[in-house]
């Protein structure tokens, strides 16, 4: 790992019991907030998409900031994948759990074209269950997916087994 990068994964911060007790929350406003640090996570995750990628697949919320950003890099089309309720036309949803509880997340209709390659970036991986959600709206549509890329990878949740055959770009595993 170079010298910025290490010091732009130094600015994560971690905060106990947060959303709930036993979860160790992964922060990365405090890196977001800091233009060296962003600039270097972006340049890096953008550097590690899948050739021919034509399109982020960003997971709602701090996914839409890197997943904009990425796809504005790479100089590709942004979808963005919701939680329900914000979306006024839905084709595809599906419910999945997490480390924490279940939730469910949709795919506005017509976001993603029959053979469109996607490209899944989200902040974290921890259980997989998010990432797994979003790959399986992306096949419902017919597209996709080249690979999953976030910030930090929660190796003891074993998220990456849940992406059978995904190729996953932590930039920091922990």
């Amino acid at each position: 790992m170079d010298g910025a990068l290490a010091d732009a994964l130094r600015l994560v911060r971690e905060v106990a019991d947060f959303p709930e007790p036993g979860v160790l929350f992964r922060d990365i406003n405090p890196v977001l907030a800091d233009p060296t640090a962003f600039r270097t996570l972006v340049d890096v995750m953008a550097t590690g998409v899948p050739s021919g990628t034509d399109a982020v697949a960003a997971i709602e919320a701090r996914g839409f900031v890197l997943g904009a950003a990425v796809a504005y890099a790479l100089g590709v089309g942004l979808v963005c994948v919701r939680k329900p309720g914000k979306l006024p036309a839905v084709d595809h949803r599906v419910d999945y759990g997490l480390e924490y509880g279940t939730a469910t997340l949709e795919l506005p209709s017509g976001a993603v074209r029959p053979g469109q390659r996607l490209v899944i970036v989200d902040d974290v991986l921890a259980t997989g269950g998010t990432a797994a959600a979003a790959r399986h709206l992306v096949d419902s549509a017919g597209g996709v997916v080249t690979g999953v890329s976030v910030i930090l990878e929660i190796v003891a949740l074993v998220g990456r087994d849940r992406l059978d055959g995904l190729t996953v770009t932590a930039l920091a595993r922990v």
